[in-house]
């Protein structure tokens, strides 16, 4: 049994729909609560941990621009979405005793701190969570690629993308009964089977720099530790031999 954290510095990814729970909608206070409360277990492991949320519960940049909303005035609305999210999670952290940075990339100085690089990881030095709102600060990129660049900029270890299912599977395991789940996949197998880890420019960013990913069921309670502790749960996605 492996007992400590093979990972230093973390970045943690979760969609906005996760936020939701079973409401489909907004944030469930019980489910940002049990998130804060692994995130807690994860932090006094002594592991650095910097989160990365969609919008995706609150508003889609990307469907309201199919609806022939202009793309980037869709787009800066969904960053927005990503910082109301980032402090509900801060105070759902501070509520059980750990002390949370959030940091936006579009400047709003009343509730988050502008995103600085050196700030934030000092601030992940000192063992505080760190949250980056608003995605890139950009329109046309998504916060899977703000996931990326931010783990990047930070250097951490690992991206840990928690999801709704245990890994990533040949097919919808929902809609097809003999999709199997892949515990291993290169950078090139996911861009080039076009695999919904993650949008083609993260992984494409992840793979020229060589930062791998883990895909995990988030609603499974302990599940970011384990991962942390090193058990092989969830898909692996690497650079390959």
């Amino acid at each position: 049994m492996i007992s400590k954290p093979i990972y230093k510095r973390i970045l943690l990814k979760l969609s906005g729909e996760a936020l939701a729970g079973n409401l489909g909608y907004g944030i469930d206070p019980k489910v940002i609560a049990d998130i804060a409360e692994e995130i807690k277990g994860v932090v006094n492991l002594g592991v650095e941990v910097a989160l990365v949320i969609g919008g995706g519960n609150i508003f889609r940049g990307l469907s309201a621009a199919s609806g022939g909303m202009d793309r980037a005035s869709a787009d800066y609305m969904g960053m927005l979405a990503t910082v109301m999210n980032s402090l509900a999670m801060q105070d759902a952290l501070e509520t059980i005793g750990v002390i949370t940075r959030v940091q936006s990339a579009i400047d709003m100085q009343a509730v988050a701190e502008p995103y600085i690089r050196r700030k934030a990881v000092r601030h992940l030095e000192k063992g505080r969570v760190v949250i980056f709102g608003a995605g890139t600060g950009n329109p046309y990129f998504t916060t899977d690629t703000a996931a990326s660049l931010r783990a990047m900029e930070i250097h951490a270890d690992v991206i840990l993308k928690a999801t709704k299912v245990d890994g990533v599977y040949s097919a919808d395991p929902a809609k097809d009964k003999n999709a199997v789940k892949i515990e291993s996949l290169t950078y090139l197998d996911v861009l080039q089977k076009k695999l919904q880890v993650m949008d083609a420019t993260a992984i494409s960013l992840c793979m020229d720099n060589g930062l791998p990913i883990v895909v995990f069921d988030l609603t499974r309670s302990g599940n970011i530790q384990k991962v942390v502790l090193g058990e092989k749960i969830g898909t692996t996605v690497t650079g390959g031999l």
